[in-house]
């Protein structure tokens, strides 16, 4: 299983910029809201897109979904532990939470720098 991460502590590594954080539903959810500075990266697209999205194996990573019943970002933190990342986390309670709590979030799709 997957180590959690707090919505407390996840809102002080984004605002430190210590965190990459992976929205794991992707498509029109992403851009319709997304936590800030979040990378897209649904459980089909792991295998491909990783290495590019996410270079560093051991830099934080923090993957969310919807919410805890949503399974998305789970399946992918099983797929980039498997595929060699040593510090992947799993913000359980997902953007319903965050939004819930008030906390900025962002929209629009993802441009690729």
């Amino acid at each position: 299983m997957t180590e959690l991460i707090s919505r407390e502590e996840l809102k002080a590594a984004i605002n430190a910029g210590a965190v990459t954080v992976i929205d794991a539903l992707g498509g029109m959810y992403y851009e319709q809201q997304h936590l800030p500075g979040a990378l897209p990266l649904v459980e089909a697209d792991v295998a491909v897109q990783a290495s590019s999205l996410l270079p560093d194996k051991s830099a934080p990573i923090v993957t969310y979904c919807s919410n805890i019943a949503c399974g998305n970002s789970q399946n992918v933190a099983n797929l980039l532990a498997a595929a060699g990342y040593t510090n992947v986390r799993k913000y359980r309670e997902g953007i319903q939470d965050w939004v819930e709590a008030g906390l900025p979030i962002e929209s629009g799709a993802f441009v690729r720098a």
